[in-house]
């Protein structure tokens, strides 16, 4: 038995052992050599995981919200144009921050549980003037999958910059910043990375930091210019101190633990690993009969799984009746729709195991609420996709 409930949320998300001790050893002073080694490793270790061996790395105590903030506080200066593109809530709020610093915003609105079309993308960009073009890898509240290499390669083509928030894809869908033109890429500690709530993680490419170098304007944002924190990067990667604010010590020291725990897996296993989970996870609940949001599996995110509910079955009874079985689940997110549906993450260190007790306890939670369906047929089916998945 657990000691806890099974978090099966998309973020936070279960933690691995290993890296939990490393938030209990007692705390080092943050000029200590020790820790300039570990900040270091860190550093040098997200280029493998963002595949970016020419971006600069930044981690700093926050969230993924404020990385979100922080490229928007960098990169546009008011008036600027940009084009978003909305696929959900936090593509949502990427807009909202955007407005905050005064940039001036056009949109592309997909359907809920659709992604935009590249032809409508382009057809925009063409039109000019475009800075940066911003979006979501993956929409937390949707579960919708964004085309980054199409989108990266439009922006690029239409001299705009690539903006992702990978808040919920990172380290673990397929990301490839280099080879495809990402230039900034944001995300936190506490879904596929792997390390409890309080970091900020981002990737900047050199084209994007000369963006900010050469901006006309201050960045309104003391503690988020990227400038400020630069020297302390870059030094603490050459094994060197520098300071702009105390790091969040114990958790750089997880994030390290984590990091080559994702480092030894390879990043071409992580991602077929978690598509192999997604695929045995979405043919459970196909196999319950159950709808899901995004409208098609190619546009499905790999990192969750958003599930409508069945006719007659009520968030507010069912997501309590799960938890009694020892699995934690979100609910909906997205106002339109919020209670429609629910939400389900499986992510970093979640294996099949997990993934099982998961299915079953929402089989017996739908089955106790009236719904009816062959009980052990999503069990079944996910075990049987998981298998199929491996012979591949």
């Amino acid at each position: 038995m657990k000691s806890h409930k099974l978090l099966m949320i998309p973020g936070p998300i279960e933690f691995d052992p290993a890296v939990l001790a490393a938030m209990s050893v007692p705390t080092s002073a943050h000029a200590d050599p020790t820790f300039i080694q570990t900040f270091g490793e860190a550093l040098e270790k997200l280029r493998i995981v963002f595949q970016s061996p020419s971006g600069q790395p930044f981690v700093v105590a926050a969230s993924g919200t404020f990385a979100m903030d922080v490229a928007v506080a960098n990169l546009v200066e008011p008036g600027d144009r940009v084009l978003l593109l909305n696929i959900g809530y936090f593509s949502q709020r990427f807009g909202e921050i955007l407005e905050c610093y005064g940039a001036k915003v056009t949109q592309i609105q997909a359907e809920i549980g659709s992604r935009p079309d590249p032809q409508q993308v382009e057809d925009e960009l063409k039109k000019g003037g475009y800075k940066a073009l911003f979006f979501s890898h993956v929409d937390t509240s949707t579960g919708v999958l964004n085309d980054v290499p199409t989108l990266a390669r439009l922006a690029r083509q239409y001299g705009a910059l690539c903006v992702v928030d990978g808040v919920c894809s990172i380290a673990a869908e397929e990301l490839r910043m280099d080879e495809w033109g990402v230039d900034v890429a944001v995300t936190a500690s506490q879904k596929a990375i792997g390390v409890p709530p309080g970091l900020a993680l981002w990737m900047v490419s050199p084209q994007a930091l000369e963006v900010r170098r050469k901006r006309k304007t201050g960045v309104p944002n003391y503690y988020g210019d990227w400038l400020r924190w630069l020297p302390v990067m870059q030094a603490h990667e050459a094994r060197r101190f520098d300071y702009f604010a105390t790091p969040a010590i114990n958790l750089i020291g997880a994030l390290n633990v984590s990091l080559s725990q994702i480092v030894a897996e390879g990043m071409e296993n992580r991602y077929a690993r978690h598509r192999k989970l997604s695929r045995a996870f979405k043919a459970a609940m196909q196999a319950l009969e159950l709808d899901q949001i995004p409208r098609s599996e190619e546009i499905a995110a790999h990192t969750l799984t958003a599930v409508r509910y069945p006719k007659g079955i009520q968030a507010t009874e069912f997501l309590p009746r799960v938890a009694q079985e020892g699995v934690v689940i979100s609910g909906g997110l997205l106002p339109a729709i919020k209670h429609e549906y629910f939400r389900v993450g499986h992510m970093g260190v979640i294996g099949l195991s997990d993934l099982i007790g998961t299915i079953s306890a929402i089989e017996h939670s739908l089955y106790s609420l009236g719904y009816r369906f062959a009980l052990g047929s999503g069990v079944a089916a996910a075990q049987r996709a998981y298998r199929d998945g491996e012979l591949l």
